[in-house]
């Protein structure tokens, strides 16, 4: 679910141990057992954090393995995809037990450690043991995967989430590109306040699993924040769109068959698909050359596809005792979108090349609530109001107006590789300058758009993993290029002679 230029800091940096038990109930000051974020603390352990009594803890935070894995070979990787996607199953069922068990918790602090963290520990050491004997058979034996087996209790942190909003922001520049407008900083400090006045109470949502009130704000007291992108002499300023639907014959399922080949709900959400319609977790490279599209032009069978968009108005849903739906604490109305829109674009320096066929991308990070936002790369605007984009809240959109979400992808191929053993360092974002980083050279990028038509307010919120409470920073897209030969060269040679293709 890296970026080369902001290449966040390893989690046995990153996730520092603040020490005590957590104690929800009672009066006066607290401490709690919770995982630093970047930033919050220096090296070495740092003093006990306290919190007010009225502190609650909103989830479970775990290192994300996958994207601490040195290089995984060939023969390793399916075992070892198998067992993270274990893993975050294992997650889902210990946040299950502790939202269920909140109010038992809240009287014997003891509890959570006995009863959710000490047995997930248990669950992911094994898993972690499997991973480095798998790896094992044909090459070094990684080292200091233990340290990623415990997890921790997150403390909410609704009340301090707006002021990180500048940083939201800044961390998305280079990912843009050419594709899309950039600049988010503004939005973000903007979006501090809004959201609080919507009347939303603050565990509202979907069955106390989120969003919050504190994830919207009003795109109207946002103020502009989009700069154009420079052209510089030689760039590639042709487009290519392809229209490949809104997936209005619904096709949906929880599979992710980048991160989870071969495993039945490995998302532990429902997708949007629309392209490919062989897509599910067992589908081979050559069953997507095969399948059916819903690309008007048929020489794009590529996939593309992104967590559902529900409302959350009362109304029962198809998948309410579905796996990634219901059963995984995703409830609402789907929302079929309005309008999307799919274009690849040019690079602001320079020409740029055919992709690979089966080159997998993705982009943004469904779990950016508790790894931290340097790989989120998801943009919330309304229509009409699209020179304002947001990273970390929703829009609550005036009449008349849409809901719209952006995503574009890296922009930039390492000239090996379809895939990688963290689905992202095979491919990269531009550098600030426009250039790709050494060793890498610019392809398409693709810039996708999707619009909702959905009431003004909150009351939506995209899939997610249970523990990422619907957070709109968890938000990501994933695209497998499956575009024929010709195709492609039609492709590069409308963006490269700047020409608008459709």
């Amino acid at each position: 679910m890296g970026r080369t230029s902001r290449k966040r800091s390893t989690l046995a940096n990153r996730a520092i141990v603040a020490s005590a038990a957590l104690i929800l109930g009672g009066g006066g000051l607290i401490a709690v057992n919770v995982y630093a974020s970047a930033g919050e603390g220096s090296s070495g352990s740092p003093p006990d954090r306290t919190w007010n009594a009225g502190t609650q803890m909103s989830t479970i935070d775990c290192p994300d393995v996958g994207n601490e894995l040195p290089d995984v070979p060939g023969e390793a990787r399916g075992e070892v995809d198998r067992e993270l996607a274990a893993m975050d199953t294992q997650i889902t069922d210990a946040y299950q037990q502790f939202a269920e068990r909140k109010d038992e918790i809240s009287r014997d602090p003891a509890l959570a450690e006995n009863a959710v963290l000490g047995p997930l520990k248990d669950k992911r050491t094994a898993s972690l043991d499997r991973i480095s004997t798998a790896i094992d058979r044909t090459a070094d034996r990684p080292k200091s995967l233990d340290g990623l087996a415990p997890c921790s209790l997150r403390a909410d942190d609704s009340d301090n989430h707006a002021g990180q909003g500048a940083d939201q922001g800044q961390g998305q520049d280079d990912g843009m590109g050419s594709g899309m407008d950039d600049g988010m900083d503004d939005g973000q400090d903007q979006g501090g306040d809004g959201g609080q006045d919507q009347g939303q109470d603050q565990n509202q949502g979907q069955q106390g699993n989120g969003p919050e009130a504190s994830d919207f704000v009003d795109i109207q007291s946002v103020e502009p924040n989009v700069d154009r992108p420079r052209q510089r002499r030689g760039a590639s300023r042709g487009t290519f769109t392809t229209d490949c639907g809104r997936n209005q014959n619904g096709k949906f399922n929880p599979d992710n068959v980048i991160v989870a080949p071969g495993v039945s709900n490995g998302a532990h959400h429902m997708h949007d698909y629309v392209g490919n319609q062989a897509n599910d977790a067992f589908a081979s490279d050559d069953d997507l050359a095969n399948g059916r599209t819903t690309c008007r032009n048929q020489g794009d069978k590529s996939t593309y596809y992104w967590p559902v968009l529900r409302l959350q108005n009362g109304t029962a849903e198809n998948d309410a005792n579905a796996d990634g739906g219901g059963k995984d604490q995703n409830v609402g109305e789907i929302q079929t979108p309005s309008q999307v829109t799919l274009k690849f674009v040019g690079s602001p320096t320079g020409k740029v090349t055919a992709m690979p066929r089966f080159l997998r991308i993705i982009t943004g990070d469904a779990k950016a609530l508790t790894n931290g936002d340097a790989n989120a790369n998801a943009s919330w605007s309304c229509t009409g109001f699209e020179d304002r984009q947001l990273k970390d809240k929703y829009p609550i959109c005036p009449e008349g107006s849409q809901v719209v979400r952006s995503f574009a992808f890296q922009s930039c191929w390492d000239g090996q590789n379809t895939d990688s053993a963290n689905h992202r360092t095979h491919v990269a974002f531009a550098q600030e300058s426009g250039r790709c980083p050494s060793g890498f050279r610019a392809i398409p990028q693709l810039v996708q758009r999707i619009v909702y038509d959905v009431p003004p307010g909150p009351g939506f919120a995209v899939d997610s993993f249970p523990e990422q409470l619907h957070k709109p920073v968890t938000d990501h897209g994933d695209f497998i290029n499956v575009f024929d030969d010709n195709l492609m060269k039609k492709v590069v040679s409308c963006i490269n002679n700047g020409r608008k293709c459709r």
